[in-house]
C-alpha cells in the first residue's frame, strides 16, 4: 500500500469527489430504472421493441402537447396548466426515448428541466436572437462570423426541443428543412469564397436531414477544393440515439474528413443507447466532440461536470466547449454567474486529465464571437521572469529572459 506523504496528500485532494461519485446520477448506473420506464412507455404507446428502436417512430411519436404528456409523466393540474400556457408561446416536443430518462420521482431531474416547459420561461428577460444571426447571414441559410468558416442551418427540426435553445425563435409550428434551392445558394456562396475551409452543418439538428439529402450535401461540399473539413452539429446521440443507424454511419464514413460535435449536458444522459450511438460513429473514424451548455439546475456543479467529462471520454467523445448560457428570452432560469463557470474550470485542472478539460466560452453579444475564459494562473510577467500558480495554488516562477544574441 502506497502511504508516502505525497500520495496521501493527493488522495485527500480527491476524496470529496470519490465520496460524491455514488450519488451522481448517470444513465449507466440507472439503466435498470430506465429500462422499466421504457417498457412502461412502450406498453402505453402500444409500440413494439422494433418500433421503439426506429428513429422514425420516435420522431413520429414525440410528445408535444399536454394531453399526451399527462399520460406518461405524473404532473399535478397546476403544473399541466402552466405547461399549456408556456407551450402557446414556446413549442415543446420530447422523443419517447428522452422522456424515458426523466426520473418521475425527482422534481429537479436534470432531464426534465431540459425537456419539459416551465412557467419560468414566461420571464421576458433576454432577447430572441442574442447572437444577431439575422445580420450575420450573407445568403439564406448561412451564418458567418469568422474569416475561414461558416454555418449552414439546414433544418429547424430536432429530436427534442431543448428549453434553453438559442434558436427557439426558429422553432415554429411546422417542422421544415431548407429547400434544395437554399442549400444550393449556400454551396454556391462557399464556392465563391476561397478562404472558407471549414463548414459546420447544423440547424435544428443536422442529422434530421435524410441520409440521401445529407449525402448529397456532403458530396457537394467536399467537391469544393478549398473546403478542408466539414462538421456536423447534432444532439441525436443524446436525445434520439436511434438515429445513428449502421446505414447512416456507412454513408458518413465516405465523407472524411468529417467531424461530429454533440451536446451532452448531464451524466444522466449517458446511457447504453447513447454509448452505442457514439461507438458506431467513433468506429467509423469520425472524431467526436462535446459542447456542453452550463445550465442552472442541470450541471452547474463541479463534480457533475467532472463526471460528465470523464464518462464522455469512455464514449470516445472529447469535451470541447463549455458554453456560458446565452441571454435567450425565456431561458433566464438557466442562467449562471461567470464565477460558477470559472470555479468549475478550476476544479477540473489537476483533478482530471487534460483530455477531460474543455474550453469555457463566453459568446460576445451581437455576433462578436467566442471568447475563452480561464482561471488566472499567470500572476505576473516581467522582463526577466514570470510568476504562476499551479492547480494547488502553489506559486512558482520561471525565467523570461532568453538571450537570443540581440
Amino acid at each position: 500500500m502506497d502511504t508516502t506523504p505525497r500520495s496521501q496528500h493527493l488522495h485527500e485532494k480527491i476524496d470529496d469527489y470519490l465520496q460524491a461519485l455514488p450519488h451522481i446520477r448517470t444513465g449507466l448506473n440507472h439503466a435498470d430504472q430506465i429500462q422499466v420506464r421504457q417498457t412502461s412507455l412502450r406498453q402505453k404507446m402500444n409500440a413494439s421493441q422494433a418500433q421503439w428502436d426506429d428513429y422514425r417512430w420516435q420522431l413520429a411519436n414525440r410528445i408535444d402537447n399536454v394531453q399526451d404528456l399527462r399520460k406518461y409523466l405524473p404532473l399535478d393540474q397546476t403544473t399541466l396548466d402552466e405547461i399549456a400556457k408556456v407551450s402557446q408561446q414556446y413549442r415543446f416536443a420530447i422523443s419517447p426515448y428522452y422522456l424515458s430518462l426523466i426520473d418521475p420521482e425527482d422534481p429537479h431531474c436534470p432531464i426534465r428541466r431540459q425537456a419539459v416547459p416551465s412557467i419560468e420561461e414566461m420571464n421576458p428577460e433576454g432577447v430572441l436572437d442574442p447572437m444577431d444571426e439575422e445580420h450575420s447571414s450573407p445568403v439564406p441559410g448561412v451564418t458567418r462570423r469568422y474569416p475561414d468558416r461558416l454555418i449552414i442551418k439546414v433544418t429547424n427540426l430536432c429530436g427534442m426541443y431543448c428549453r434553453f435553445c438559442q434558436r427557439r425563435r426558429l422553432i415554429g409550428e411546422v417542422d421544415q428543412s431548407e429547400s434544395d434551392q437554399v442549400l444550393q445558394q449556400a454551396i454556391q456562396y462557399i464556392r465563391e469564397q476561397p478562404e472558407i475551409r471549414d463548414v459546420l452543418i447544423t440547424g435544428g439538428d443536422a442529422l434530421m436531414l435524410s441520409d440521401r439529402v445529407l449525402d448529397k450535401l456532403l458530396t457537394e461540399l467536399h467537391a469544393i477544393p478549398h473546403v478542408e473539413i466539414v462538421r456536423l452539429g447534432t444532439r441525436t446521440p443524446v436525445t434520439l440515439p436511434q438515429r445513428i443507424t449502421p446505414e447512416l454511419v456507412a454513408m458518413l464514413k465516405r465523407h472524411h474528413p468529417l467531424y461530429v460535435n454533440t451536446h451532452f449536458n448531464s451524466p444522466a444522459e449517458i446511457t447504453h443507447e447513447a454509448k452505442l450511438a457514439c461507438d458506431r460513429l467513433a468506429d467509423a473514424g469520425i472524431p467526436l466532440g462535446n459542447q456542453m451548455v452550463l445550465l442552472n439546475g442541470v450541471n452547474n456543479h463541479k463534480f457533475t461536470v467532472r463526471r460528465l467529462n470523464q464518462l464522455l471520454l469512455t464514449l470516445r467523445v472529447k469535451p470541447y466547449y463549455i458554453f456560458h448560457p446565452k441571454t435567450v428570452r425565456g431561458t433566464s432560469h438557466f442562467w449562471v454567474r461567470l464565477e460558477e463557470g470559472l470555479e468549475i474550470m478550476e476544479s477540473l485542472r489537476g483533478y482530471t486529465s487534460g483530455m477531460a478539460i474543455p474550453t469555457y466560452i463566453v459568446n460576445g453579444p451581437g455576433g462578436l464571437g467566442k471568447t475563452p475564459l480561464i482561471p488566472n494562473y499567470l500572476l505576473y510577467i516581467g522582463k526577466d521572469k514570470a510568476v504562476f500558480r499551479n492547480w494547488e495554488n502553489e506559486n512558482f516562477e520561471i525565467e523570461n529572459n532568453a538571450d537570443r544574441g540581440i
